[in-house]
């Protein structure tokens, strides 16, 4: 399935489960809170996507305090999924065949990327890992950076929780600028997958032309 699919459904998903009424919400949260930690685990869910869908339909059809709840409910997600994976690549590094994690990791990370966030990592420490999860397919290269830096969790956590943070309000914002756009919430969700898409798409565009 194509980025742009995954962001479709996601995005159709986002618009029955972050629904009005206590019903919905006790469904909705759950399962949002699932798809992102998937999405920190499996680095093929677009989160972001999902995250500004849900944030439109939040804006359109429930009370703010509902906004502020699915920012705890997006960050605390890509929190625990993120330290899930880290501690499993730690496992691995140990291990004498390494894992089907660390293997996994080290897929999506391209050497040029990692050297890249390494040099980057011994220069800035806590302040790249923060900014990785704000760049498209900057999470990975920098988590085995320092996987092979040989942080431990406890600082590579500590690092992260703000990172999460930042992640989970812009695209956050940038659902609720597209539902403040438009009266119906699917126009709103539809503006919020194409700029997640084009966010994520474009810097990968740039380098292969250059």
């Amino acid at each position: 399935m194509s980025r742009l699919a995954s962001a479709a459904v996601l995005a159709a998903a986002s618009t029955s489960t972050v629904a009005p009424g206590t019903t919905g919400q006790a469904l909705g949260y759950p399962s949002l809170f699932l798809l992102v930690l998937i999405g920190a685990l499996v680095p093929v869910v677009p989160t972001g996507a999902l995250v500004s869908s849900a944030a439109v339909v939040a804006f359109h059809r429930t009370a703010p305090f509902s906004l502020a709840l699915l920012f705890v409910t997006a960050s605390l997600a890509a929190f625990l999924g993120d330290v899930a994976l880290y501690w499993l690549g730690r496992r691995g590094m140990r291990s004498k065949n390494g894992s089907r994690w660390l293997k996994a990791i080290r897929s999506r990370a391209p050497e040029e990327r990692l050297e890249q966030a390494r040099g980057k990592l011994a220069d800035h420490g806590i302040a790249v890992l923060v900014l990785s999860r704000l760049v498209p397919a900057g999470r990975i290269p920098v988590m085995l950076a320092c996987l092979m830096a040989e942080w431990p969790l406890r600082r590579f956590a500590r690092g992260n929780l703000p990172a999460c943070l930042a992640w989970a309000v812009t695209y956050q914002v940038i659902g609720i600028l597209g539902g403040s756009l438009f009266e119906e919430p699917w126009e709103g969700v539809a503006l919020a997958v194409a700029l997640t898409v084009v966010i994520s798409v474009v810097p990968g565009l740039v380098r292969r032309v250059r």
